[in-house]
């Protein structure tokens, strides 16, 4: 009886498990796929994407970070590593501008896969000058957008606002 009941015990488990893995080669459960991509897509004409790019620029703070926050930065900066700073993005290709400490001077960069390259876009040898500069910045200055601010300023729509610095990510740099 048992020499009966064993072998088909296993040839079920064997029958099922081959089940299984066919039926989740096959794609399971239709509706617990994720739905690809998680956003509605959209055929966007240029003059759509400009007035969208403006209406990003619109909610922009003008608000001046102020004496404090730069002179605090400019601290945590100097505490840093050299080759170091506040690189808010770590990832693949392009992650935005960042600001990295290099012996006794604070360069503005941009970055590329979480480390800075190339030239800076600007430096500063002292405190004084580097609080004078930033504490007048605000994240619209900081954008790419305002052409009175020639530091930041790109007429590039791809670099306007894309990983640029802003009052969270220096609130963030600070705090940490």
């Amino acid at each position: 009886m048992l020499a009966t009941i064993i072998p088909l015990i296993g040839l079920i488990l064997i029958v099922w498990v081959l089940g299984a893995v066919l039926w989740s080669m096959r794609g399971g459960k239709r509706h617990s796929r994720t739905k690809w991509p998680p956003y509605a897509v959209i055929n966007a004409s240029e003059e759509e994407m400009r007035r969208r790019h403006l209406e990003c620029r619109d909610r922009l703070s003008h608000t001046a970070y102020g004496e404090a926050a730069a002179r605090s930065l400019w601290q945590k900066l100097m505490t840093c590593e050299p080759g170091t700073g506040l690189i808010h993005e770590f990832h693949r290709d392009y992650c935005g501008h960042g600001l990295i400490r290099t012996g006794n001077t604070i360069t503005l960069r941009e970055i590329y896969d979480g480390y800075s390259t190339g030239d800076p876009i600007a430096e500063w040898r002292t405190q004084a000058d580097f609080v004078a500069f930033f504490s007048r910045q605000s994240d619209f200055k900081c954008s790419g957008f305002d052409p009175q601010e020639p530091v930041f300023f790109t007429d590039d729509r791809w670099s306007q606002k894309n990983q640029r610095l802003t009052w969270e990510v220096i609130r963030k740099f600070l705090d940490g």
